[in-house]
């Protein structure tokens, strides 16, 4: 393939068709060239998640990073988006490489670049390392071995996994929550989470805790499509008070209540703002993306609390965490950093945070919402990937561009936003998006309203509009 771009987070492609050991590689070598600038010595974290190929791809990264002469240090079995993150920071690393296409379907792999602080790398240092990766890597890298590597130095294994998990316990009175007489779930949807839930909480339900790389032909994206297993588990189950979900890298967070309802990324948020700053009184501005709810924005007003709206990208967050004092920085994809933690989304992080708040206040999952409801009112979000034809598709942005949307059916546009992708206010509440993905050939469409039957309408009357004008 021609040039290498990074989408919102990292480069991915399909296994065997793009995503191959020579484009590794070359990535691997660009990588190297920009490490090399940055430091006289530099070091990178590299792993890898549960996908198809991990290793070997792992494998060819390490390769031709030491033959740059730079030191590596290796995971030493699967791991997650925040382990890496954890792991450059804790070790003083340049960067971490992470071969992972986090929540995208099975035939999908990925490479990430984490950043020296513990959070992704920013977009100017992404442009950096994508304008050094070559059009093509002819160096031979079969007869080069580990093990030999690793006697010269230039390669270490590491436990990123117990480090992460000693970290939890740290942070944490995780003995409160497994005491607690509250019984708690978690889906790990065959990703890299799995073990540290095993190891943390042995005795709770644990549901996808094995690896599959093809994840049962189900992408491991925590939307209430994919985890309909785990509903019906927790119904049946009768007694769990809390799903938790991550998704295949584990840095993306959803939620079940006590009736297997999902509980989605925007109440996530608004929960780890109640919590955070209502109850534990710690203080910070909160940054999220642009396709997340207004409710957000009517809580901060509430509390009094500075919001900051940025485009879509979890690494635009990072770099305002990076410069301020963010409390909560989350996104409706699912991605949610918080304060006294690294610049990252942590999927696990984030549950073990509302999983202590129930302990605490000894309030169920629903009535935490419904106290936020009580400054916020109701609401629901839904989304739609659409998967269409590339011609449609340019039409379709092409009207967006040209303001060429003024009524979706029913619903007459008040006012329109386009920070990163298409806003269309009906009212202060009502609200559709679209956007083209950057990493997946889809058009995603967002909707918010007052219930669940009023955002799925205004799905519909979005996409019926779009494929007839």
């Amino acid at each position: 393939m021609g040039k290498i771009k990074f989408g919102t987070d990292g480069w991915r492609a399909i296994i065997a068709k793009d995503f191959t050991t020579g484009n590794v590689a070359r990535i691997a070598q660009g990588t190297a060239e920009w490490a090399l600038q940055q430091e006289d010595a530099p070091a990178v974290v590299l792993g890898h998640d549960c996908r198809f190929g991990g290793e070997l791809f792992a494998e060819t990264v390490a390769k031709v990073l030491c033959m740059n002469k730079i030191k590596v240090y290796m995971a030493s079995t699967f791991v997650t988006a925040p382990m890496i993150s954890m792991g450059t920071l804790n070790t003083s690393s340049t960067m971490g490489v992470f071969i992972t296409a986090s929540h995208n379907p099975p035939l999908y792999n990925g490479y990430k670049l984490k950043g020296s602080y513990g959070g992704p790398l920013l977009d100017l240092q992404i442009l950096e390392v994508e304008k050094m990766i070559p059009g093509s890597y002819h160096e031979t890298l079969d007869n080069i071995r580990l093990e030999d590597l690793q006697k010269k130095g230039q390669l270490e294994t590491i436990d990123l996994e117990t480090m992460y998990c000693e970290y939890l316990e740290k942070k944490f009175d995780l003995d409160a929550i497994r005491n607690s007489r509250m019984n708690f779930a978690f889906d790990a949807m065959y990703g890299s989470g799995q073990n540290v839930m095993r190891r943390l909480f042995p005795g709770i339900m644990l549901l996808h805790c094995e690896r599959q790389p093809l994840f049962n032909g189900i992408p491991p994206e925590p939307l209430a499509k994919n985890l309909k297993a785990f509903s019906e588990a927790i119904r049946q189950a009768g007694d769990i008070d809390c799903g938790l979900a991550v998704d295949g890298d584990a840095d993306r967070t959803a939620l079940m209540n006590r009736q297997g309802d999902y509980i989605d990324s925007h109440h996530v948020i608004l929960l780890l703002i109640y919590y955070l700053h209502k109850i534990k009184k710690m203080k910070g501005k909160v940054a999220t993306g642009f396709s997340s709810s207004v409710k957000i924005k009517e809580l901060c007003e509430a509390f009094n609390i500075p919001l900051d709206i940025v485009k879509i990208g979890f690494k635009h967050i990072c770099g305002l965490m990076l410069e301020e004092e963010v409390l909560v920085g989350g996104e409706e994809s699912g991605g949610i950093a918080v304060a006294g933690h690294i610049p990252e989304r942590d999927g696990i992080f984030n549950g073990l945070l509302i999983w202590e708040a129930m302990v605490k206040t000894g309030k169920t999952l629903n009535e935490l919402i419904n106290e936020v409801y009580s400054i916020t009112g109701r609401f629901a979000f839904e989304r739609a990937d659409l998967t269409i034809d590339p011609e449609d598709k340019e039409r379709i942005v092409t009207n967006c561009k040209n303001n060429a949307y003024d009524r979706f059916g029913d619903y007459k546009v008040q006012r329109t936003e386009n920070l990163d992708g298409y806003k269309y206010y009906f009212s202060d509440s009502q609200w559709l998006m679209i956007r083209p993905s950057g990493t997946e050939p889809v058009l995603r469409t967002y909707a918010e309203g007052t219930t669940r039957e009023e955002a799925l309408d205004i799905l519909k009357a979005g996409y019926q509009t779009i494929m007839r004008q």
